[in-house]
């Protein structure tokens, strides 16, 4: 199919639609009973913009909450968008940022700025919080308070912590089911892509383009396949692994962060004149593990312990731009026996807040909901300790933070297969050693969709690899958007196209990131929105700023 194909909406047109309702929550693609349709009144907008991102408009949709029962109980999505100024609209590009749980209204300014202006200025730029989160109503938050310092060690110690963090997990559970036992039946992927057509309807779209990252590459395959014939262009950035939704998705992670870790303490040993943690690796990291057990009998500052201490240092895992800020905070607490930066560190980076726990709320919610988890406890047990044994980095912290699903109150689906031979041509965007999502999702899903063009980062190992300062990779993301271009690589490659990944970060003294930090999230007037997700910072000599990696990193959900 000709991915220019279908029909082009006019400038500013925002006109009535109707809404597709395909039977089956877990439905894997469109087929059964004929679908039933619902008229959409077209959207109304308002500015919201920030100094940052002054085009910025907001508005809000009404969508079932289950989209089988179109009268039944509405829910509420927050829009964003930026307006094409083109004189040629090439129609809505929604993007997401991920998670699940991710807030995706602070996207649209960010995308339609890190574009080149003329591709931007095709495009009205449409972002969007999911259901349940955010500025979405109801947002979830099932358990305020979940991630309060200090948590009891992420690693069980015997069987009393090991009982400790499986009643934590069961509390958790429950109060999102006491909470909320109406609404968590409809927290879940295939909703939330049709909440997505139910946006393409309400701008008066035939067609959508898509711009997903992380969890929102798989939101995207899972919305390609309930409604292939909606898809105009569809990127995917950083890709979900379909055949490991999501329990074996997360044990995968744990071997990646591990690995990409052990990158981490590398680097700092290649920068001991700045870090002064040693030459060797093994020696750093030694170090890091031995600070990690001083913190369990005296947590830093009253709330840094193992597992703060693990959620402060997994962001580097996700984006080396923080690197320098976290081996700075490191170094402090080893050589100089100062656990301030150390402290600050975990207040930027590891802390949770309300966003956090609305996040979080929805990231189980909709993958305890998505997907079979072992419910036998002692799978996850044996399970965890298997690559805890190989990969003992963040093996246990994950385990815990998906727990919940052990014990979720609603029965889960069955995932749909995201197979797919109806597509226009699917950019998938892909570093090598990516840790959040493996390489092998990108390899897995571009063999699954038959016309789809994989390009690699090659040695890379950032999550989220367009938009951030690497200019080969932007550039096949602007081609595509611009005119469906794709590259073809030879007969018989893997790869398409590749790319070298960007210079590893340049270090910096504590004293240095110290004075360097700023956020790198705006706060915007009453009427207006954040510009990211979380507080994220500068790390070492990569400031923030409207459009960079450490700005696109503070938006992007991270996937656990």
């Amino acid at each position: 199919m000709n991915p220019r194909a279908g029909t082009l909406i006019a400038a500013g047109a925002l006109v009535a639609g109707t809404v597709t309702v395909l039977p089956g929550a877990s439905a894997a693609a469109a087929t059964g009973p004929e679908p039933t349709t619902r008229p959409v009144a077209p959207l109304t907008w308002s500015g919201c913009g920030s100094k940052t991102y002054p085009k910025l408009q907001c508005g809000t949709l009404r969508v079932p909450l289950n989209h089988d029962d179109p009268a039944g109980r509405t829910i509420s999505l927050a829009l964003t968008r930026v307006v094409h100024t083109a004189k040629t609209s090439q129609g809505p590009l929604l993007v997401n940022p991920g998670g699940p749980g991710g807030s995706g209204r602070g996207m649209a300014g960010y995308v339609a700025a890190a574009l080149p202006a003329k591709v931007a200025a095709q495009y009205d730029v449409i972002g969007f919080d999911p259901r349940g989160v955010g500025k979405s109503e109801p947002a979830l938050d099932c358990r305020p308070g979940h991630f309060d310092p200090v948590r009891p060690d992420s690693v069980p110690r015997g069987a009393d912590d090991e009982r400790a963090g499986v009643e934590r997990a069961q509390a958790f559970a429950k109060a999102c089911g006491d909470k909320y036992a109406g609404v968590l039946p409809y927290i879940d992927t295939v909703s939330t892509a049709r909440d997505m057509d139910s946006i393409r309807a309400a701008l008066g779209a035939p067609k959508l383009s898509y711009l997903g990252y992380s969890y929102g590459t798989y939101l995207g395959a899972v919305y390609a396949r309930l409604y292939p014939e909606r898809v105009r262009r569809m990127a995917l950035d950083s890709v979900v692994n379909p055949h490991g939704v999501w329990y074996e998705d997360n044990i995968a992670q744990d071997y990646a962060f591990d690995a990409r870790h052990k990158d981490f303490m590398a680097w700092v040993a290649r920068n001991d004149a700045t870090y002064r943690l040693g030459t060797a690796p093994e020696a750093v990291e030694a170090s890091w593990y031995a600070m990690r057990d001083a913190l369990r009998t005296e947590p830093a500052g009253g709330k840094v312990g193992p597992g703060e201490l693990e959620d402060t240092f997994l962001p580097g895992g996700y984006y080396d731009g923080y690197w320098p800020r976290l081996a700075a905070a490191f170094s402090a607490y080893v050589v100089d026996r100062d656990s301030a930066p150390l402290v600050q560190a975990y207040e930027d980076y590891g802390q949770a807040d309300a966003a956090t726990d609305n996040g979080y709320s929805v990231y189980t919610s909709v993958q305890c909901r998505d997907a079979g988890w072992p419910r036998d406890w002692s799978v996850w047990r044996k399970d965890s300790w298997q690559a805890h044994a190989k990969a003992p980095f963040s093996t246990w912290n994950n385990a815990w933070y998906n727990a919940p699903c052990a014990f979720w109150p609603v029965d889960s689906l069955t995932p749909p297969d995201v197979t797919n031979d109806q597509l226009p041509p699917m950019l998938i965007l892909q570093a090598t050693d990516d840790a959040a999502t493996p390489y092998e999702g990108g390899v897995a899903l571009h063999q699954m969709v038959r016309g789809s063009s994989l390009v690699v980062e090659q040695g890379g190992g950032n999550h989220g690899v367009t938009l951030a300062g690497n200019d080969c990779m932007d550039g096949h993301l602007a081609a595509y958007l611009a005119d469906g271009t794709v590259p073809r690589g030879a007969e018989g490659s893997e790869a398409d196209a590749v790319c070298a990944t960007l210079p590893e970060p340049v270090p910096a003294k504590a004293e240095a990131t110290a004075k360097g930090t700023e956020k790198g999230s705006e706060k915007a007037s009453d009427k207006g929105l954040e510009k990211g997700n979380a507080k994220t910072k500068a790390a070492g000599a990569r400031e923030a700023g409207p459009v960079s990696g450490t700005t696109l990193h503070g938006l992007l959900g991270q996937v656990r």
